[in-house]
């Protein structure tokens, strides 16, 4: 490893297992910044949902980049958290990366080929008003292999399916393009526990939302003229209430809905991140886990300030 690239701490994982606390922790400890990794955080005025920790001390990176009105990409992501991560080289001090949104993750360290595909608008506005099954029928026409390998959740996001058509229209433009990972010395914390132990936080975490005021928070933005077909409204925690607000479900059920799909979520987050064989579990049922997650971090980061001196 060259001694001049910088070192990048990244701590990931399924969602409600304390990511952000133990980024916090280690940001204390070794003078790092946080970037947030999750995509429904980059929305202003979408707070409650979204569980962005604004009342700590400290300041997270990626908290309220756009209007909920318009769209963010991958592309754009990456082009922020670049630009943070290098300033943050600049000034001496650890970039950590803390989320649980895998392909912003991936797209940062790895690269990720199609990420700097421009969106079509000409092609959007032809499938406005298509069902979702008209638009899975076109992407297989056009790339069957695609389409086979989209799981139950993309089958029916009918944005994810018109970006895949995207992709694969533009794909013989773009042969060999892949857009370039940051150079940097990784370590990969993920943070893990028993699924039924991750429900049960889920469900705490969603009831506690609700209480928090999201019902308001949502009330607020539609308001302001934020439609429930954005992308920002298609946020978990933010759809499941379009049957309440037009008076077709009970609070009740939105509370079920959304605990229930969170826990879908979090299932598709292990299986995402249990394929990098790179990141150093820990479960957080462990009283000493993060002690023992110190105690790496401290080794890798001395040898890293060790090896700026020599």
């Amino acid at each position: 490893m060259n001694k001049h690239v910088g070192k990048l701490l990244v701590v990931c994982g399924p969602t409600a297992t304390g990511k952000s606390d133990l980024a916090f922790y280690l940001s204390r400890i070794l003078g790092g910044e946080i970037i947030s990794a999750d995509s429904r955080q980059v929305y202003r005025g979408m707070d409650i949902g979204t569980g962005k920790d604004k009342d700590r001390v400290g300041n997270i990176l990626g908290y309220d980049l756009v209007d909920p009105k318009e769209e963010f990409s991958v592309a754009q992501y990456l082009k922020f958290a670049k630009d943070e991560i290098k300033r943050i080289w600049k000034m001496g001090g650890l970039p950590i990366i803390v989320g649980g949104t895998g392909l912003y993750i991936k797209a940062l360290v790895d690269g990720i080929q199609t990420v700097d595909i421009p969106r079509n608008d000409a092609l959007r506005k032809g499938f406005e008003g298509k069902i979702v099954d008209e638009l899975f029928d076109t992407l297989s026409q056009i790339d069957s292999v695609k389409a086979a390998s989209l799981n139950s959740s993309d089958k029916k996001n009918p944005r994810r399916i018109i970006r895949a058509i995207e992709i694969a229209l533009d794909r013989s433009g773009i042969k060999g393009s892949k857009s370039k990972k940051i150079e940097a010395d990784v370590l990969f914390i993920g943070l893990t526990a028993p699924k039924q132990i991750l429900s049960e936080r889920i469900e705490k975490r969603v009831l506690n939302r609700i209480y928090q005021g999201i019902e308001m928070e949502i009330e607020k933005l539609l308001k302001q003229g934020i439609s429930w077909d954005l992308q920002s409204m298609q946020s978990l925690g933010y759809r499941q209430f379009r049957g309440y607000f037009e008076g077709e479900q009970s609070i009740d059920e939105v509370e079920y809905l959304w605990t229930h799909e969170e826990q879908k979520y979090m299932k598709r987050q292990i299986t995402w991140f249990k394929r990098d064989n790179r990141i150093n579990w820990f479960d957080i049922t462990d009283p000493q886990y993060s002690k023992k997650v110190e105690e790496l971090v401290k080794k890798w980061y001395s040898k890293a300030r060790n090896a700026k001196k020599n």
